[in-house]
């Protein structure tokens, strides 16, 4: 039987190459990682100083608009971004290219300022798979803890109402966090309302006829509880039908929609003033009754109730639109904005309108945005300083060699990265992700079984 042999020349030079770029790899990562980390801080800046608040919903929503990036992701970079604000420690290591992003993403799902450090040393030691894994254990015993802590305060709540020696009657009470936050702002909202009664009185009353005390934030909250029981049994524990419940009813004079510098009301169901704009933002989709008053203002004549936008209409401007057309929000719903209002002639057509939310509804009205249709039926939007609003922003400035002006700028930061500088420590061992919750994490004072 003849036998075949084989012949591998071994070289080093295919090793020798293939382990320069793996180094090349590595070393660039950690140059990202650092530009990563000034990224970060320049949106927790912009976030900050609001520079996304000229018609965007959030700094998230800019993001996606501006640098394309996808909305989730935005949101994850605002969240990374403002946690570094408070983690210096973990935000000194991603700039310095010593943990990824994708590292310091998950550690600051669960860091706080006083478990920065123990993570940190989670972070360099374990790869971003382990990391994850012990984050997901951390946060199931934060939940579980979260929800003993929970089932207490409710089990604690109760409200306790006697009456005292003296005939005063006394309450006594604990709340969950959610029914106090409910609780304070009712209380907040009656005192509004008693203080412009007060203060209603007082300018119309004779000044001598004002007491001189001034009631003190104990006898305030006591009255604008009273208020709230009173208001209660008047109207009904029942708040209706939500239809009703949620109806908005504005008085507005035509001469008012026509023009905002007209005289003449423009008023809420209660008597309260509203701008003369906010009644043209509010008429330009919504149902209509037009009512005739005498020279005494008495009503002589009311008109059956139509809607501003027919329902055909309507249907066929959502299907055009499918949501808001404002540059960079996109959402599904909306309201119909008259490009020119019904009450100055506009007709209630198709070209004559366009979906925007009921943010950038208010913001073309009440906030100085401007927007018009061109000759070939795209809507333009201007700032309300009038420069224009692209659709897309113009695209950025790139260097012809990005890689050598990223690695230029981190020298010049004094960083000196190389292939080694993201290596975690991990020396191949299992991790036991039950005993690193137990020792790392603060609420872990017995074992807590944790499941893969």
């Amino acid at each position: 039987m003849n036998s075949i042999s084989l012949s591998i020349d071994a070289t080093v030079e295919p090793v020798a190459e293939t382990d320069r770029l793996g180094d090349e790899i590595a070393e660039l990562a950690a140059h990202l990682d650092a530009a990563t980390a000034h990224l970060l801080e320049l949106i927790r800046e912009f976030d900050a100083r609001g520079g996304w608040a000229h018609g965007f919903r959030s700094c998230a929503h800019w993001l996606a608009w501006r640098v394309r990036l996808n909305l989730g992701a935005a949101r994850e970079h605002v969240r990374v971004a403002r946690a570094l604000g408070s983690m210096h420690r973990l935000a000194d290591a991603l700039a310095r290219g010593e943990l990824s992003y994708s590292t310091v993403r998950a550690l600051t799902r669960v860091a706080t300022p006083e478990t920065e450090e123990q993570l940190l040393a989670v972070g360099r030691a374990g790869t971003a798979c382990h990391v994850e894994r012990i984050v997901r254990g951390w946060r199931r015993v934060d939940r579980i803890a979260e929800s003993r802590e929970t089932a207490q305060r409710h089990k604690a709540r109760g409200v306790q109402v006697y009456e005292d020696e003296d005939g005063m009657v006394v309450i006594r009470g604990r709340l969950t966090p959610e029914a106090g936050a409910v609780l304070r702002q009712a209380l907040d909202a009656a005192r509004e309302t008693l203080y412009q009664r007060a203060h209603g009185t007082e300018t119309a009353g004779n000044p001598e006829d004002v007491p001189a005390g001034t009631p003190s934030m104990a006898q305030e909250q006591a009255d604008a509880l009273v208020l709230l029981a009173e208001t209660a049994l008047h109207r009904g524990i029942d708040p209706g039908a939500p239809g009703d419940r949620y109806q908005v009813v504005v008085h507005v004079d035509a001469e008012v929609l026509a023009d905002v510098d007209a005289p003449g009301q423009s008023v809420l169901e209660g008597g309260t003033h509203v701008p003369a704009e906010t009644s043209r933002r509010l008429a330009c989709d919504a149902s209509r009754v037009v009512m005739r008053h005498d020279a005494d203002g008495r009503i002589e004549e009311v008109g059956a109730r139509t809607r501003t936008i027919p329902p055909a209409i309507r249907r066929a401007l959502h299907h055009r639109d499918h949501g808001c057309r404002f540059p960079g929000c996109g959402l599904p719903f909306g309201q119909g904005h008259h490009l020119r209002h019904w009450a100055q002639g506009g007709p209630t057509t198709l070209s004559n309108l366009a979906m925007l939310c009921r943010r950038h509804h208010r913001a073309v009205h009440e906030d100085g945005y401007q927007v018009e249709r061109l000759p070939d039926g795209e809507l333009r939007f201007r700032r309300p300083d009038g420069r224009l609003l692209p659709d897309v922003p113009a695209p950025s400035t790139v260097p012809d060699d990005p890689v050598l002006a990223l690695r230029a700028r981190n020298e010049a930061a004094g960083l000196h990265l190389h292939a080694r500088t993201t290596c975690p420590g991990w020396l191949g061992e299992p991790l036991d992700v039950g005993w690193a919750i137990d020792v790392l994490h603060p609420r872990a004072l017995q074992p807590v079984a944790i499941g893969e």
